[in-house]
């Protein structure tokens, strides 16, 4: 299985990123929550590919499984 997701303390603070990118898994995220198809940010960062585009949708709900939201915060 190909690593697309890296955390490392000198790049963005730590953030999850796309491997080989500065590109944060939060911003792809974003980008899909505001309505981007994969091909327009595929488009607007083609250093990206749709396996990275899966690989964050994959990291985010992997890591809802350990993380404790309050219902508050998550509706805005």
């Amino acid at each position: 299985m190909e690593v697309h997701i890296v955390v490392d303390p000198h790049i963005l603070a730590g953030k999850p990123v796309i491997k080989g990118t500065r590109i944060p898994v939060s911003l792809v995220l974003n980008l899909l929550a505001n309505g981007k198809t994969r091909e327009e940010i595929i488009e607007e960062y083609p250093e990206l590919t749709k396996d990275d585009i899966t690989a964050a949708i994959s990291y985010a709900a992997s890591a809802m499984n350990y993380e404790e939201l309050d219902p508050m915060e998550a509706s805005g």
